[in-house]
């Protein structure tokens, strides 16, 4: 059934216009504070404009509501904010803010954010950058990195950070011109280091090292001076499980000395500043180079005190020389002398024994061809006028000839009777 009744219908207008008047007479819409997520932030004109969300336990949106911060009040509380939180007001962070409902006949249902209450931001980062750290140690990953010895002498230095960043250059002047003309080898691998893209940008930078990881001794992360907003990038579960596996120890030198990221519970070494990162390295080499050069000295104390003994050894040894000469050569005559002695005695004893034994062996030679031995064999011996006669015919006639035997008288005979 229509109704044919036209004063009963009103304007689209009208409606929002009606709508308009009874939300903001309503009561508990006017300055609420409530609670909710941003999403899809943008600032526009000096306004900044968003969505409030809320999500359920299972990260499952169940409400949304336009909302929207005027020029006037966004360059107020944006700085507010930055400065307590340690962020910009950007999407995906639970905010706390002040509101109003309007109602506009053209535009609908909007928040209009009067206030912002960045304990609440600060709070929920705490939550998150707790929840990170939680995870890495569930993970057994937190001091991995932690845990990582450095070699003596840390002098090949990659370096992340941006190529025309103040900071960068403060840390390579610092290190290169110490006092001591301690020398490192500094490499640069450009990153953002603020941003959206700073995370991915920061752990591309740790895979390209990892493909050189020989040629380093630590990494240093450093990002200079600036708004503190600038820091909530550092504050990401992929990169921080990067850093806590990198295996070379990672210095990280990010914001001021009251900030605090999640990279300063997983780095090796947390300092605040680049010039702090620098020191941190200069410490270490010049102990190495303290160690040496009082190893130096002790080894050359040494060699002196050596040298001074055995000079005195040398001197000693020079003074009691001819004496010690004079000595050796009377003792060693005292014993030639004795040697001598004694040598001489048994020399002549066995020479004399020798001969001895010589002269009887030709004393039984000649014992043995001797006449006497001759005769005592049953032979006998005819001699003419003591010579023994071999031949007759040289016996002349009447010659007395005398015949001797081994035992008896001698018997004398004349030739020829």
């Amino acid at each position: 059934m229509f109704c044919n009744d036209s004063a009963e219908a009103v304007s689209l207008l009208e409606l929002n216009r009606r709508i308009s008047r009874a939300l903001a007479a309503a009561p508990g819409l006017v300055n609420v504070w409530v609670t909710g997520e941003t999403s899809d932030l943008r600032v526009a004109g000096g306004h900044c404009y968003m969505e409030l969300i809320q999500k359920d336990d299972n990260g499952t949106p169940v409400a949304k509501c336009r909302a929207v911060v005027w020029a006037s009040t966004f360059a107020v509380l944006a700085p507010k904010f930055a400065e307590a939180t340690g962020t910009n007001l950007r999407s995906d962070i639970k905010i706390m803010v002040r509101v109003s409902v309007n109602y506009h006949a053209y535009y609908g249902f909007t928040l209009v954010v009067s206030d912002i209450n960045p304990d609440y931001t600060v709070g929920d980062l705490a939550r998150k950058r707790n929840a990170i750290v939680a995870r890495l140690k569930a993970e057994g990953v937190l001091d991995l990195n932690r845990s990582l010895s450095w070699c003596d002498t840390p002098q090949r230095v990659a370096v992340i950070s941006a190529a025309g960043a103040a900071g960068y250059g403060d840390f390579v002047k610092h290190l290169h011109l110490n006092p001591l003309h301690l020398r490192f080898e500094t490499t640069l691998f450009q990153a953002a280091m603020q941003g959206e893209h700073t995370v991915p940008a920061v752990i591309g930078a740790l895979d390209a090292i990892m493909e050189r990881v020989d040629n380093f001794d630590c990494v240093v992360i450093i990002r200079g001076g600036g708004a503190v907003a600038d820091l909530a990038s550092f504050d990401d579960y992929d990169l921080a499980c990067n850093v806590a596996q990198f295996p070379l120890p990672v210095i990280v030198g990010i914001g001021h000395e009251r900030d605090i990221t999640v990279l300063d519970y997983v780095a090796n070494t947390r300092v605040k500043t680049p010039t702090a990162a620098a020191e941190v390295l200069l410490d270490r080499l010049g102990a190495a180079y303290n160690a040496v050069v009082t190893a130096g000295r002790e080894i050359m104390l040494m060699v002196k005190d050596a040298l001074a003994g055995r000079r005195q050894q040398l001197a000693y040894i020079q003074g009691a020389l001819p004496s010690l000469a004079l000595n050796v050569v009377e003792r060693n005559r005292r014993h030639v002398d004795g040697r001598a002695a004694e040598t001489i005695a048994t020399a002549a004893t066995n020479v004399l024994r020798m001969r001895r034994q010589r002269l009887d062996a030709l004393a039984e030679l000649l014992d043995s061809i001797s006449p006497e031995a001759t005769l005592r064999r049953g032979y006998s011996i005819t001699r003419l006028n003591g010579i023994a006669v071999t031949d007759s015919s040289v016996i002349p006639a009447g010659a007395k000839l005398t015949t001797s035997f081994a035992k008896g008288p001698d018997l004398v005979l004349t030739f020829g009777e």
